[in-house]
């Protein structure tokens, strides 16, 4: 028999929103597994490795923004969470997690699968919660029915994020043979009303004060999903000359009016007085840039970071004011409040972009084939439809020198791990028919194989795999790259290609080594399939560093050049 408090928690998530659950097997577990897999309005899918499991509800819970529930076994199972709830945490996305667990009085007792759950993820999960040990009473019922509404309200409450439930379970766990699943009628559910903060008048006019004495103003846009409303105010911003817009790829907020090439100078010496601002506003959360950071954290300016939660975020270590409101709020009303600007800051910024804009095609077909190079190239025939997955390393710097993309970019820069890549993209794909493009260097795909390990079809997914056999980044960090013990212990070299994986999970493959060989494999690299397709660009890691090097020394050439 399946317990009361176990059917009531899964229909208080059917009746608060929750439609996918992603479940990885166990016996601990099966009243909750049978429980999710057999409620009507409730979508689960049997994702074996929980590393993968837990990124995979993270791809998910990110593009349809609403929580995801996860289901694990007791013991180790609950810790191979733990990378995508960190993740999820700082990326701020709604995830249910429901581990199951030994009763309390088993724990540290030498039992099989028992570790000590409560509260394990710690700060990286919003709250942790604990149903009860058993059910002897209706106060029982109550607080598991209690817990179950918070729980599911606090994940989606802005900031959203990760939320723990535990759940102590004794046998026995399954049903007998032929014995329905019975969830009750009308589960108690309560609901959280939203709120949104807003500036005080007071606040608004201080804000139009300190603007009186500002002329350089730069806004930085970090991580976010794409948002029309607030990239059409930038635009019109901009196009004012007023302020200058600096986005990195995963901003989501790149166009014409923005400043998209700023990592190919902004850590050389080109950089005059004239690009100092006086006043930083940023908005989102992390930038890619470090050369972006450091320049900023060596200016004299003030600091505004619109935060809606108010929490304060001093990245470039200059905060004076945390704004707690929308963006689209905020620059809407910076718009009509902002008094005229120097004009040689935005001339600045905007000559130095349109230099790069100018030349880096030239220079790059110019060079010898790299991944740079191959990149550029995927990057023109990849459908404006497709939304992009890079992973961490060399593969999202690579898209951040590139430029602008009209596609949605989505990186796992939470936490900035190559783990849990190529399982997000798969997440990512069970919500939506259109193309997903996951671009990912060999360190990263290999790491994730295991996302690929379940039942379901991708026919939707198509793989860029960079493979130059090593952890090439580490050729261009000063540090590493310096050390007689570069190849073995920092570049780890491998010899592996994804040849077996593709033939293992039924994915078309190709290979390609040149210029020639990448243009033919693209051409029907995204016409309709019944299966994935991957496509791995073989280069040398020396190569790729030294292709870096000599591009990253043009640009500076055309950039001083009159």
């Amino acid at each position: 028999m399946i317990l009361s408090h176990i059917t009531e928690l899964v229909a208080i998530c059917a009746k608060k929103g929750i439609k996918n659950v992603i479940l990885s097997p166990g016996s601990r577990c099966a009243p909750l597994t049978l429980s999710f897999a057999r409620h009507p309005q409730i979508h689960t899918r049997t994702i074996s490795d929980e590393r993968s499991a837990a990124f995979i509800a993270l791809g998910m819970a990110q593009q349809l923004e609403e929580p995801v529930a996860l289901v694990c076994t007791s013991g180790s199972a609950t810790l191979n969470y733990f990378p995508a709830i960190a993740e999820a945490y700082f990326q701020q996305i709604p995830l249910l997690i429901l581990t199951s667990d030994r009763p309390k009085e088993w724990i540290d007792q030498y039992d099989g699968q028992t570790i000590f759950q409560e509260e394990v993820y710690g700060k990286h999960v919003k709250k942790s919660f604990q149903f009860p040990n058993f059910i002897a009473t209706p106060d029982d019922q109550w607080l598991a029915s209690r817990v179950s509404n918070e729980a599911i309200n606090l994940a989606k409450e802005f900031p959203a994020g990760p939320v723990h439930i535990n759940i102590p379970l004794k046998e026995p766990f399954y049903p007998v043979k032929e014995e329905q699943i019975i969830f009750p009628d009308k589960p108690r559910v309560f609901n959280q009303a939203k709120s949104y903060s807003q500036l005080t008048e007071e606040s608004l006019m201080k804000l139009k004060s300190r603007l009186e004495s500002v002329n350089r103003i730069l806004i930085i846009a970090g991580q976010q999903r794409p948002n029309i409303q607030i990239q059409e105010q930038l635009i019109k911003l901009s196009a004012s000359h007023q302020v200058v817009i600096v986005t990195d790829t995963i901003s989501n907020l790149q166009s014409d009016y923005s400043i998209n090439l700023h990592d190919h100078w902004l850590n050389s010496d080109v950089i005059s007085i004239d690009l100092k601002p006086d006043l930083i506003i940023s908005f989102g959360k992390s930038i890619i840039s470090k050369a972006l950071k450091l320049f900023l954290r060596k200016t004299d300016a003030s600091h505004w970071h619109i935060q809606p939660d108010g929490k304060a975020k001093d990245t470039f270590q200059k905060l004076t004011r945390t704004l707690p409101t929308s963006p689209y709020t905020f620059f809407g009303w910076l718009k009509n409040n902002l008094k005229p600007q120097n004009a040689e800051f935005y001339k600045s910024w905007h000559g130095l972009e349109q230099k790069i804009k100018d030349h880096l095609p030239l220079i790059l077909e110019s060079e010898a084939f790299g991944e740079y190079s191959a990149l550029k190239i995927v990057l023109e025939k990849i459908p404006n439809s497709s939304k992009i997955h890079v992973a961490n390393s060399m593969s999202v710097r690579y898209l951040n020198l590139l430029g602008k993309r009209n596609q949605e970019i989505i990186c796992n820069r939470g936490t900035s791990g190559i783990d849990g890549s190529n399982s997000t993209a798969v997440g990512c794909t069970f919500t939506t028919k259109e193309l997903v493009t996951l671009i990912t260097g060999d360190l990263a795909f290999f790491y994730d194989r295991n996302a690929f390990w379940h039942n379901y079809t991708m026919p939707n997914l198509r793989v860029i795999l960079l493979n130059n056999h090593a952890g090439g980044i580490f050729r261009m960090i000063d540090g590493p790259k310096n050390q007689p013990e570069l190849e073995e212990f920092f570049e780890t070299k491998q010899n592996l290609n994804a040849q077996h994986l593709a033939t293992e999970y039924g994915f078309y493959y190709s290979k390609v080594i040149n210029k020639e060989e990448l243009n033919n494999s693209l051409k029907d690299f995204y016409s309709e399939s019944l299966h994935p397709k991957i496509l791995e660009i073989e280069t040398l890691s020396e190569s790729n560093a030294q292709i870096l090097k000599t591009i990253k020394e043009r640009v500076l050439e055309v950039l001083k050049s009159k």
